[in-house]
């Protein structure tokens, strides 16, 4: 049963925390595992990209204890513990699924996708007044619940999708265009500054540059961080391609003018396309 199973990764947790348990697990902290539970979420998205289903049985059981680890830390400190965890799910999911668990009505996905959307933003607005009301010199704005530690491209189109809902967004894919433009020109520019200036410059341009790419994905409804993953795999791939070819060669990279290079990139195209 799922519910053994579970309890018995709890019990095995609070174990290794224990005097009798793990020094290393002992010794961590909700901060020190933030870096593990990053790699786990990326190793689960590279199991299920990959289609590998005993690969992805293991990832996803290593992401569970990364919950479980940080609830008993949290237990252990008097904040919360995992049947708190289990409990806000719980309550969430049934709160934000009227149409299943109420005699709400929709028809469609989309019906449900704008649905789930109006109650967290309820949800969102019941929280801000709570806060006013506990904390009235602390206002709460529209950005506020957007989580600063989560990757930067996730948070750039998090950041996007609420400031179009409220209005400030760009008309279409033509202003997108011009204004990534306008973005490369500054870049170009930054690049010109004198050395004391030019590293900064150039930072807070690129960086613009890359928050325009991230708003034309959103415009044309595609995650950036599935696509630069897929552009990474491919370049992988094609990049491997032209590393055997050229042992074939009894060559190396460096060995090899960029013509060569270009040719045989050309072909890896062209031949892992197929």
């Amino acid at each position: 049963m799922p519910t053994d199973s579970f309890q018995r990764l709890v019990k095995i947790m609070r174990h290794l925390r224990s005097t009798e348990g793990c020094p290393w697990d002992r010794e961590q902290t909700i901060q020190t595992l933030r870096r593990y539970l990053l790699e786990e979420t990326y190793e689960v998205l590279d199991a299920m990209e990959r289609e590998d289903w005993p690969h992805l049985v293991e990832e996803l059981g290593d992401l569970q204890l990364q919950i479980v680890f940080q609830a008993q830390i949290a237990s252990e400190d008097g904040n919360f513990d995992i049947e708190d965890v289990l409990r806000a799910i719980s309550e969430k999911l049934v709160r934000r699924h009227p149409h299943v668990f109420s005699n709400k009505s929709v028809n469609s996905p989309e019906d449900v996708l704008r649905l789930w959307e109006q109650i967290k933003v309820k949800e969102t607005e019941a929280k801000r007044k709570a806060t006013e009301a506990a904390e009235d010199d602390i206002p709460v704005g529209l950005l506020d619940g957007i989580q600063k530690g989560q990757p930067a491209l996730r948070e750039a189109l998090q950041i996007g999708k609420i400031a179009a809902k409220n209005g400030f967004d760009w008309k279409g894919f033509d202003d997108l265009s011009r204004k990534l433009k306008e973005e490369l020109q500054e870049l170009e520019e930054a690049k010109k500054l004198p050395k004391n200036r030019r590293d900064l410059c150039l930072e807070e341009e690129l960086g613009d540059l890359l928050f325009m790419v991230v708003n034309i994905a959103r415009h044309v409804k595609v995650d950036p961080e599935v696509a630069l993953r897929s552009a990474n795999r491919k370049f992988r791939e094609r990049f491997t391609y032209i590393e055997h070819r050229l042992l074939e060669r009894g060559k190396l990279f460096d060995e090899t003018d960029i013509e060569e290079l270009e040719e045989l990139w050309i072909e890896a195209k062209k031949t892992l396309s197929n």
